[in-house]
């Protein structure tokens, strides 16, 4: 393994979520996503943003006009394209042109260093590839450009022909390119491959210039193998925000740079306390992608800290450390301790915002022994933190009813080829004072939430601040069919905080109804402290 000098320190981290990313199936970007993500990553402090190929689609030719407008702070645009056709002069090519029409100060050109394509899929001669690759590096190094060439199929063409790969590198990086990236294009090397090509790359090229790895996730490996190329001198990695990328992704960034940063001490982004903003930036994606965070992704989702065997908490209520590999809010994340049937009374003490006078191990068992004959029943508070908060509160004695329930109705009409209309009757009690409201909604839940909310807001207005955003219904015991019991999860935010609650029941409006009180009860109960 060749070991890294002290003047050797600096990675560069090129983004391509904006490019390799938007070949993931299910995302799609619009010019607008595409630039909210860009002035993110600026933010974040990632060197390179690769912003698209602006000869592909009319969308990415108007991206780089637009971000020349953004002033960034630390973040190099790339734009990215192919060498110039066979047979073609590079000033004349049509994909060359639209490179440096983009006005991107950095160009990425990616080139085939595998024998194999360059026969099969380019129908060239070998030496015309290489010529192919030195004039487009050589083109747009003269028109200004920084150049980095991404060696495509780099480590499968090394495995059929070493001295061929070699030889595409070296007229990449003579012809100018400060940056040679190897490609593990089809994602199916090991790390022991990576390591032991890479290391003969970065003693063939010298220090003349940069060695990169650009890795995709076919074998699980992406993020393992842009580690190991790093150990043995690469220092440019390329990968998307949370791995999103063609087939099974590409290799992801919000593993690599915490692990390069906190565990092989590197200098990585433009200032390392930007570390703390990596959760965020994760999530940011994922919401401008339009697509569901990964619960148990490493260091960035909402259970890489999760602690829910007795155990384990008992162990991190003495020391983090023993069950936790850094500090979750190293890299914006936050622990958190779940309840559930295989807790002890260390997870309701560390959960508990009673924490103090949870103390009472008579409270702290009889909280214990309620929480599992209600997952025993199909509740789940791992989700429903402020349906277990209300649970604390009435053991404690110090639970405070708002309303009294007489009954609720609802009524739902539908006429022949007419639209649903949902109709919810609340009648309740407030302090002796009968309420008696009725509201329309979009279905029976929002009817409920809109009819129970209009009861109470004269004497609760902070009711108002609240709205529901996101409600999920799953079967519990499917074999007994429809008289199956279902658990209900809602979410509800104000402006400062989201809290999740449930309710079970053989009635799906009844199991709602649960989940909807406890969220009023809650948001009520932290307003009045």
């Amino acid at each position: 393994m060749v070991k890294k000098k002290q003047n050797e320190n600096r990675v560069w981290v090129y983004d391509t979520t904006l490019r390799d990313g938007t070949q993931a199936e299910g995302v799609s970007l619009s010019l607008a996503d595409k630039l909210a993500i860009a002035k993110k990553l600026d933010e974040f402090g990632v060197d390179y943003i690769e912003g698209g190929y602006p000869l592909s689609n009319p969308k990415d030719e108007a991206f780089f006009a637009e971000i020349r407008k953004c002033k960034l702070k630390h973040s190099k645009i790339a734009a990215f394209g192919m060498t110039r056709r066979k047979n073609k002069r590079a000033c004349d090519d049509t994909s060359i042109g639209a490179l440096i029409k983009s006005k991107a100060p950095v160009v990425t050109i990616v080139g085939k260093s595998d024998e194999f394509q360059v026969d099969k899929v380019l129908s060239v001669s070998k030496e015309e590839n290489i010529k192919m690759v030195a004039d487009s590096v050589r083109y747009c190094k003269k028109k200004g450009r920084e150049v980095i060439f991404d060696a495509e199929h780099f480590y499968d063409g090394y495995k059929r022909n070493p001295a061929y790969s070699l030889e595409v590198l070296q007229a990449a990086a003579e012809a100018g390119a400060t940056t040679v990236c190897l490609c593990d294009t089809n994602g199916g090397s090991l790390t022991t491959e990576i390591e032991d090509i890479t290391s003969k790359v970065c003693e063939f090229l010298g220090s003349g210039v940069i060695v990169g790895f650009h890795g995709h996730n076919d074998s699980e490996l992406a993020v393992a193998n842009t580690l190991a190329a790093v150990e043995v001198g690469a220092r440019h990695v390329q990968g998307t925000i949370n791995g999103i990328g063609e087939r099974c992704g590409n290799a992801d960034l919000t593993a690599i740079i915490p692990n390069l940063m906190l565990k092989m001490n590197y200098n990585v982004l433009a200032k390392p306390e930007s570390l703390k903003k990596l959760t965020d930036v994760s999530r940011f994606v994922y919401e401008i992608a339009n697509m569901n965070l990964r619960d148990n992704q490493p260091f960035v989702g909402s259970a890489a800290f999760a602690h829910k065997g007795g155990m384990h908490v008992h162990a991190i209520l003495k020391d983090t450390s023993s069950y936790e590999h850094i500090k979750p809010e190293s890299v914006g994340n936050t622990r958190k301790v779940l309840i559930s049937e295989l807790s002890g009374a260390s997870n309701v003490i560390a959960k508990s915002t009673m924490m103090q006078q949870l103390k009472d191990k008579t409270l702290v068992r009889k909280v214990l022994t309620k929480v599992q004959d209600l997952e025993n029943a199909g509740f789940q508070f791992e989700v429903a933190e402020a349906s277990f908060h209300l649970l604390v509160l009435k053991a404690l004695g110090k639970y405070k009813k708002f309303f009294d329930l007489d009954h609720y109705r609802v009524v739902i009409l539908k006429k022949n080829e007419s639209q649903i209309s949902t109709e919810a009757i609340v009648k309740i009690a407030v302090d002796g004072k009968t309420e008696h409201t009725v509201a329309e909604g979009d279905g029976p839940v929002n009817a409920l939430d809109a009819a129970l909310r209009k009861a109470l807001v004269k004497y609760y207005p902070a009711v108002k601040d609240m709205h529901l955003v996101d409600y999920k219904v799953r079967v519990i015991n499917s074999q007994a069919g429809t008289a199956a019991k279902v658990r209900v999860i809602i979410e509800s935010a104000d402006k400062s905080e989201h809290w999740g609650t449930i309710g079970v029941s053989e009635n799906i409006i009844d199991a709602s109804w649960q989940a909807l009180v406890d969220a009023i009860e809650y948001k009520l109960i932290k307003k009045n402290k």
